[in-house]
């Protein structure tokens, strides 16, 4: 039962974040927008829940799997994050490879506190 909750909370984050990717087009001409707001949404997200979590219990083992491990674990993408950096690297352009990492991890730590923070 476990792994069917992580299976379709991870189904369910990998559709909204594949919809908001096309939504918004990447182009390796600069920062991809796209993956960097799933990853700082995804870490506000899981912030929250696991926060309510640790909190007073707002959701259950079931449900936490459901939605931090599989939705979080399915909407936010540590692979295209590594990929789109080998392109900025392949391309020479160290400008938006630095930019992007440090964009992406700060604001994604941010984010999580925030969460954490929201749901006190």
């Amino acid at each position: 039962m476990k792994f069917l909750l992580v299976f379709i909370g991870g189904g369910f984050g990998s559709v909204l974040r594949y919809a908001i990717g096309r939504f918004m087009t990447n182009s390796n001409n600069g920062i991809p927008y796209a993956t960097l707001l799933v990853n700082i949404i995804g870490s506000l997200l899981i912030g929250m829940i696991l926060g309510l979590s640790l909190k007073n219990s707002f959701f259950s083992e079931q449900q936490t799997l459901l939605l931090a491990t599989g939705f979080c674990g399915g909407f936010t993408t540590f692979s295209a994050f590594a990929f789109e950096n080998s392109i900025f690297i392949k391309n020479g352009d160290y400008f938006n490879f630095a930019l992007y990492t440090i964009l992406s991890i700060i604001l994604a730590v941010i984010a999580v506190f925030i969460g954490l923070f929201l749901v006190k």
